[in-house]
């Protein structure tokens, strides 16, 4: 275990627990909402618990337990650097998980979104995947599983709200060419929309220019 790592841990956390007070739009906090949050506080605690030493580590060997922690670094830097990324696209604030108005009047598809459709969800899963290398323990390997599979949940519901907004036959397009958490390898031939699961929305300013070249006219 080591201190440093943990310590980025924290700072990833922290960015994580920033967004919904500098970034994202107010909105309702709904037990929906709660579940989603719930394993990255779970997380945040159980790596502040490690390093005042009321956590442990499972017990690996000196060379495992190595290549974990350097796993870790690149991990959590990765979801910082995708957090500030997919924040810098946006010319206005995107909403909160789980909320009943979250279609945007037109799609994102430019910087991060040009290959993954939730960046946000994907630096979210880094984040606790950083935090299971940093701190091998039943618990933060079970939160990753757990929060994962939340977010793999929030984001099919919110594609679905999505495919049946005016803005379906658009984004079903979309889905055809990006993932939903990791970058296709080729696009979609078969003419359907992807299995569905989210997409980082955003309520953007009218003007073309506020979505990036990629946006639709």
């Amino acid at each position: 275990m080591d201190a440093a790592a943990l310590l980025l841990c924290l700072c990833a956390f922290a960015l994580l627990g920033a967004l919904p007070v500098a970034f994202f739009r107010p909105g309702r906090l709904s037990w929906e909402w709660w579940l989603t949050a719930a394993p990255f506080f779970a997380d945040a605690g159980l790596v502040l618990g490690a390093l005042t030493g009321a956590a442990s580590p499972a017990p690996l060997p000196p060379r495992v337990a190595s290549v974990l922690t350097l796993a870790a670094v690149p991990l959590l830097a990765i979801a910082i650097g995708l957090v500030g990324c997919t924040v810098g696209v946006h010319r206005a604030p995107v909403s909160l998980w789980h909320q009943k108005e979250d279609t945007p009047p037109r799609l994102i598809t430019c910087g991060p979104y040009s290959r993954i459709r939730h960046p946000f969800y994907t630096a979210f899963i880094l984040m606790l995947a950083g935090a299971a290398a940093a701190l091998p323990h039943a618990g933060t390997l079970a939160l990753l599983a757990i929060g994962t599979l939340q977010l793999f949940r929030t984001a099919r519901r919110e594609e679905r709200r999505l495919l049946t907004s005016r803005l379906g036959a658009q984004y079903a397009r979309y889905t055809r060419r990006t993932g939903r958490f990791v970058p296709r390898l080729r696009p979609r031939s078969d003419g359907s929309a992807a299995a569905i699961g989210p997409a980082d929305w955003t309520a953007e300013s009218s003007s073309p220019a506020a979505t990036g070249p990629a946006a639709p006219a």
